[in-house]
């Protein structure tokens, strides 16, 4: 890939996070989406590169633009393109926090295709030896085995879980060892980054089941940053079975690896909608919009913490 794509897809992610800021709590989750979907599709027009959308808007083809399979740019560079336009759909419309802006590239035929089904997940930060955590363990097994792999008690350890019923007992496990848990209502991706800088964050591990196609972007921004993620789609009827076989997943219960779900030199690029613990949101001055965006690169291991001001208002 080429670096000039890291800048162009800076310009992307930043301007659906200002499309979609326009409508924070205006309660209408709808019109976020729509605003955020129209801004990057229209963005992408522009950047240099032969793209494939593989995660994108609708899984089959429901989507009127960003959808699987719909080819964007102008030319250029062959990558395939995981995005969300607007993670977070609620937290914009109520104006709460993590909302994010966010898409990840890696060359072609190097993302796995996911269906739009449900996903097992255990992500850490980087730093640790390689499978300290393990997705078939239970959740307070893998907090005890994090701390020490930390060198701190259990209690110096916090999960990032979604806020759901369905995890109830793993929520339990992990408050049993000492732990701390800080749940989320809303947002997949924004939850597994969090890992990747756990001094800012507070966060050292994700657990629990989320979206596969978010399980996908995540992967890309710890694979830049060098975490440690594995996951296991929940493929639990035959509708989904099918689905995931003409995505081309042969084998239901394999437990995927980071380098499974993303492979080679991949980009991830978000930027902030409302104010999260990892990015700040978009700010709207007199004549002038603030964005904060991160932009990572797995071939460098690079981390770019980006503060902009924007004055051609117009183009937004």
């Amino acid at each position: 890939m080429e670096k000039e794509l890291s800048l162009e897809f800076l310009r992307v992610v930043e301007r659906a996070a200002i499309a979609s800021a326009h409508t924070m709590g205006l309660g209408d989750r709808h019109k976020s989406d729509h605003m955020a979907v129209e801004a990057m599709r229209s963005e992408m027009d522009t950047v240099h590169m032969d793209g494939t959308i593989v995660i994108g808007e609708g899984e089959r083809d429901e989507a009127p633009m960003l959808y699987i399979g719909e080819k964007v740019g102008r030319g250029g560079t062959k990558v395939d393109i995981a995005l969300d336009p607007l993670e977070g759909t609620t937290l914009c419309a109520k104006n709460m926090p993590g909302a994010i802006a966010t898409l990840a590239m890696a060359d072609h035929g190097a993302m796995l295709h996911a269906p739009d089904i449900y996903m097992d997940k255990i992500g850490i930060g980087p730093g640790y030896p390689k499978n300290v955590v393990d997705l078939d363990a239970p959740a307070d097994e893998n907090i005890l085995a994090l701390a020490k792999a930390k060198g701190v008690k259990p209690e110096a350890i916090t999960a990032m879980i979604l806020d759901r019923p369905r995890h109830a007992d793993i929520i339990a496990a992990v408050r049993k060892v000492g732990a701390a848990v800080s749940l989320i209502s809303d947002g997949d991706v924004a939850g597994v980054i969090h890992t990747a800088e756990p001094d800012k964050t507070g966060i050292d591990i994700y657990l629990g089941i989320g979206g596969a196609p978010e399980g996908v972007l995540a992967a890309a921004a710890l694979r830049c940053i060098g975490g440690q993620m594995q996951t296991r789609l929940i493929i639990d009827t035959d509708e989904k079975r099918e689905r995931a076989v003409k995505m081309g997943i042969k084998d239901s219960r394999k437990i995927y690896q980071i380098e499974d779900m993303v492979r080679g030199d991949c980009l991830f690029a978000a930027t902030g909608i409302t104010d999260g613990r990892m990015l700040q949101g978009v700010r709207f001055g007199n004549g002038i919009v603030e964005t904060q965006t991160v932009v990572m690169r797995s071939v460098t291991g690079t981390v770019r913490w980006i503060r902009a001001e924007h004055r051609q208002l117009e183009k937004f």
